[in-house]
């Protein structure tokens, strides 16, 4: 297989893992006064947008069958 199949095989597999998997976050939320400072650090997980997700197959399957072509 050519490189670009195998970069839209790539692509197509991170699409259909964005669609479960979320990208994990954090946050630090404090207040310092002086010398003194109190904080939290809250952690959240958030989805890709599904339009990321779409586009990324998509795209990958456009350079998967431009790759297996050929030329």
């Amino acid at each position: 297989m050519k490189p670009l199949g195998i970069l839209g095989v790539i692509l197509i597999v991170l699409g259909i893992a964005s669609f479960f998997v979320g990208i994990p976050r954090s946050e630090n939320h404090g207040v310092k006064v002086g010398d003194a400072s109190i904080g939290i650090q809250t952690r959240t997980t958030e989805r890709a947008p599904m339009a990321l997700s779409v586009a990324l197959i998509v795209g990958g399957a456009v350079l998967a069958v431009a790759g297996s072509r050929k030329g």
